[in-house]
């Protein structure tokens, strides 16, 4: 996909993210894409006031994809510690994924963590039922590291569970 720019947000774009991020995981838009989590997810999957904490804090970053002007796709790094940044939010345009986006924001989020935060590891959580989207990190490196995070069941900040089985599995790929 060529003529696609990656630039940090700032302030000023959060309500542009918001948008993109529930369009990418939530609802019915979210199912014209194939990564969604509206089967799994009611509510939302981050608000304004949580974006702007993370564009707010030297520690983190969110990139923007854009294409022809327009915000096509993001990513979230957040520094953990010397070594290792956690990748997360990787949201692409329902209508723009299986087209190599993902693809494109995962190799700049790398990057981004190796020059940004000088890690040589980078590691994620994906909820453990979304085995295709696990398997999609895998053919790009990562891999499961074996451990398990609870899900918050209870916390509607993060979404309305449709079941109680939630958990995030733990992959991980050196830099």
């Amino acid at each position: 996909m060529s003529g696609v720019t990656f630039r940090p947000a700032v302030e000023a774009d959060v309500a542009a993210l918001h948008a993109l991020v529930t369009r990418a995981y939530r609802g019915d838009a979210a199912r014209l894409g194939w990564t969604h989590e509206a089967d799994l997810l009611d509510g939302q999957r981050t608000d304004a006031d949580a974006l702007s904490e993370v564009i707010a804090d030297p520690s983190k970053v969110i990139l923007m994809a854009h294409h022809g002007g327009v915000l096509i796709g993001c990513v979230m790094l957040v520094r953990q510690d010397d070594t290792s940044a956690y990748l997360g939010m990787l949201s692409v345009d329902p209508v723009r994924q299986a087209g190599g986006l993902g693809r494109l924001l995962l190799a700049a989020a790398e990057t981004e963590a190796a020059s940004r935060f000088g890690s040589s590891r980078i590691e994620m959580t994906v909820i453990r039922q979304r085995a295709e989207l696990i398997a999609w990190y895998e053919r790009r490196g990562y891999a499961l590291t074996g451990e398990t995070q609870p899900f918050p069941l209870d916390d509607e900040r993060f979404g309305l569970p449709r079941t109680r089985d939630l958990e995030f599995v733990v992959l991980a790929k050196p830099l």
